[in-house]
């Protein structure tokens, strides 16, 4: 290999780490690829199971190369004397590094005479999923569809007060209790879900606010749901938006409004397809059905988000659909499509699904319903 590749970080959070190493590790290591068969270099606490589930890498002992270190003098061996002797021992002195390294580990190795460059795109296969991630999305997906199901359950059974209050086995539903009740179904399902929106009327016109209070009949509701696979870490992603009695005429038009321009954007995804250019046709079929983006009364208002991001070990990766986005999709990369409406008198629609691109169009990884009562 011609580039040296350093990362240092934990894998539970570090997408680019647990990408090279599969391995679920919560604290910082060390990974290193100069060769056919990465490095990586652990506490002694992690090192046998990291070699039984990341057998494609070489599996180091922190704690004999920090002994080693001290034998030569080096007091207090810290990750960068570990790195700076790893690279010396195969003649390396400089090293790619993500875009997010450890800015004072990185002045620590310029001391040690390591010259880094950071990359924007360190692992640029990781856009491109393959079938194997394809299936690990999905199932991630159905975590998400596992939570909405619960949630659209609990909405159906509740009754409406007098004042179009939700009462949900005797009291009153709030976006805690039903984010609660979504949570806890996907935990179940061996998934993770954070910052669940349940954003009830004119709350769903902030797309991330996560809603708080009681819930109310007649009014649109936005589920937004976007768990994490334990076993994976990949993430699967959905929106839905229902009234659990009857929608105003406002509301179904802003819905159907809504529904039309995913399949618009849908029917756009394809591999060579400009990412703004979907993001423009999906803008455009708004603006002529009458509903306008901008700045009214101090607040955005209309379709003033992207239509869609990328998905995999990250919840937000590249590609982008938005109005600044650049280039094109590309066959085997995975989005989301989710456009939305948001106007405080009428309040929030979204709708959102996961699809694979590929050469011929879409394939939308997403089975769960589209329906606007409840």
């Amino acid at each position: 290999m011609s580039d040296t590749l350093l990362i240092v970080a934990d894998s539970e959070r570090d997408a680019n780490m647990l990408y090279a190493t599969g391995l679920f590790v919560p604290d910082p290591f060390i990974y290193l690829n100069f060769s056919r068969r990465p490095l990586i270099v652990l506490s002694d606490l992690e090192i046998d199971r990291a070699r039984k589930q990341a057998s494609h890498c070489r599996v180091a002992s922190l704690s004999a190369y920090q002994q080693k270190l001290r034998r030569t003098g080096v007091k207090s061996p810290r990750f960068a004397h570990v790195i700076r002797e790893i690279l010396r021992e195969n003649k390396i002195r400089r090293a790619s590094v993500p875009d997010n390294f450890p800015l004072g580990l990185a002045r620590e190795l310029k001391k040690l005479g390591i010259k880094l460059k950071p990359r924007t795109d360190f692992f640029p296969k990781r856009e491109i999923k393959s079938a194997d991630e394809v299936r690990k999305i999905s199932a991630a997906l159905v975590m998400a569809e596992v939570g909405m199901a619960e949630g659209m359950q609990a909405l159906r059974l509740s009754k409406i007060d007098r004042r179009r209050q939700l009462i949900y086995h005797g009291v009153p539903l709030t976006s805690e209790r039903l984010r609660a009740v979504i949570d806890c179904a996907i935990l179940q399902a061996c998934g993770l879900a954070a910052n669940t929106i349940v954003a009830g009327g004119k709350q769903g016109c902030d797309p991330h606010e996560r809603g708080c209070g009681r819930l109310r009949a007649n009014e649109p509701i936005i589920i937004d749901i976007f768990p994490r696979s334990q076993k994976t870490g990949y993430f699967g992603d959905i929106t839905r938006t229902v009234v659990r009695g009857h929608a105003s005429e406002a509301v179904r038009k802003l819905y159907d409004t809504v529904l039309h321009g995913q399949k618009i954007a849908l029917q756009k995804v394809r591999a060579g397809t400009s990412t703004a250019g979907i993001h423009q046709c999906v803008q455009q079929f708004f603006t002529q059905r009458g509903y306008q983006t901008g700045r009214r009364n101090g607040r955005m208002e209309g379709f003033f988000h992207g239509t869609g991001h990328g998905l995999g070990l990250e919840i937000h990766e590249s590609p982008r659909m938005g109005t600044t986005s650049t280039g094109s999709l590309k066959t085997g990369q995975v989005v989301t499509v989710e456009p939305g409406l948001y106007y405080p008198e009428i309040g929030g629609v979204r709708l959102e699904d996961v699809a694979l691109v590929t050469t011929n169009g879409a394939r939308n990884l997403t089975r769960f319903e589209k329906v606007l009562e409840i």
